[in-house]
């Protein structure tokens, strides 16, 4: 049997699930408002780091490749993403932005308020801790 937690975990848990809530119920209505899923604007935002292969996207969304391959479809048939050969390995397609794939991934960062909001009543001294403990918690 799991030990159990302490109470202060237990809030801190709480939180933590209720931001990310939060989180999502807003990355949905944006992507909504720009008519995209909430798995087709996380590509998106994915994509507008660097292009990746598909293979790629899904490590990261926690998904099949499958499912990535059909999202990818989907916004490529929008104007908004386009496979192209990896410079390094020819064998290798990757998933890159258009320009307006970029645009609407940039309108869709802009969106976001939920996380904006809050973060700004926060010093710096503050966001820079909070962002080292997630890292930790992370292990990144």
């Amino acid at each position: 049997m799991a030990p159990r937690m302490d109470p202060l975990s237990l809030e801190v848990v709480e939180l933590i699930g209720t931001v990310v809530g939060r989180y999502y119920e807003e990355y949905e209505r944006a992507a909504a408002e720009h008519s995209l899923t909430g798995a087709q604007a996380r590509v998106l935002g994915l994509l507008s780091i660097e292009p990746l292969p598909m293979r790629r996207i899904a490590q990261k969304l926690k998904c099949e490749p499958s499912n990535i391959t059909g999202i990818v479809d989907r916004l490529e048939a929008r104007g908004l993403v386009e496979r192209r050969p990896d410079p390094l390995d020819r064998r290798v397609k990757l998933a890159a932005l258009t320009e307006a794939g970029l645009s609407t991934a940039t309108h869709l960062r802009e969106s976001l308020n939920f996380a904006r909001e809050p973060l700004a009543e926060l010093s710096t001294q503050e966001r820079t801790v909070l962002r080292d403990l997630l890292r930790r918690m992370l292990g990144v």
